[in-house]
């Protein structure tokens, strides 16, 4: 598993980036559009601390954040995933917690990073919707072109 996830998460982050670049580079002040980016940043951070037994993060899950510090952000997170699941021999453990509106809940690790990573990609999803009915290009972040790019049949 951990294989796995190490790619999942990196394309995760390269997927984040590539957002970020295209919001920087088209310069979208949208709040919507930075609201669903800050989210899908903070909920990252929020998963991570539960699992690793952490306070709540300093970010809050519906605020909207600047470019300058989304792109801190996943920086961080990124990194931060990557060396958890470095760390790691086994992801089967339970977590055993709380949800943002106070509801308790039991999941295995692994469940919560599948789900964390399809919960990205569902709002960068979002994301490019919301581009398209303003009249921005937004930018490819499957997977199999991230399988392209890494494996060198794809020049980004």
């Amino acid at each position: 598993m951990k294989k796995y996830f190490l790619k999942l998460y990196q394309y995760n982050a390269w997927a984040n980036d590539r957002v970020l670049g295209c919001l920087e580079r088209q310069a979208v002040r949208d709040e919507k559009t930075l609201t669903l980016m800050s989210h899908l940043l903070v909920a990252q951070y929020l998963w991570l601390h539960r699992i690793e037994g952490q306070p709540k993060p300093p970010y809050e899950l519906w605020q909207r954040y600047p470019l300058t510090k989304l792109r801190i952000m996943n920086t961080e997170i990124a990194h931060r995933w990557l060396t958890f699941i470095e760390s790691q021999d086994t992801f089967e453990r339970v977590l055993k917690y709380h949800n943002y509106t106070g509801d308790y809940f039991e999941n295995q690790v692994e469940q919560i990073m599948i789900h964390l990573v399809n919960h990205c990609t569902y709002h960068r999803g979002q994301i490019a919707l919301q581009l398209r009915q303003q009249g921005y290009e937004p930018i490819n972040t499957d997977y199999i072109t991230y399988d392209r790019v890494i494996s060198g049949q794809w020049n980004d």
